[in-house]
């Protein structure tokens, strides 16, 4: 299972229903990719196109969606959203990561 924050929750909305471009049809796609300074890199995105192999999530009312491999990296994980200031937008907190950036956009397992 891939969890949503109630804030990650409100953010998506808020995109999903003042862009002009994403309509009803689209979902949140996760991924993960090699880089970054930690070795693994989060992507994160709004998509309408399933694939054969994608593992799909609801929770609290936001449909996730990724593809298997990324899945074992993601197994468990919530994704959070921070504003204000000093917030850092989107971001993973994942279990199955041993270490992290000083950033947060990359880990290592």
């Amino acid at each position: 299972m891939i969890y949503v924050s109630e804030s990650a929750k409100k953010q998506i909305n808020t995109i999903m229903t003042t862009s002009s471009k994403i309509d009803a049809s689209y979902f949140v796609r996760v991924s993960v990719t090699s880089g970054g300074c930690s070795g693994l890199s989060y992507n994160m995105d709004f998509d309408n196109e399933s694939q054969p192999e994608d593992q799909v999530f609801e929770h609290n009312g936001v449909k996730v969606v990724t593809d298997l491999k990324s899945f074992l990296y993601l197994f468990d994980s919530t994704l959070e959203f921070s504003g204000g200031l000093d917030g850092k937008g989107f971001q993973f907190v994942n279990p199955n990561a041993s270490r992290t950036c000083g950033c947060g956009e990359s880990f290592a397992v």
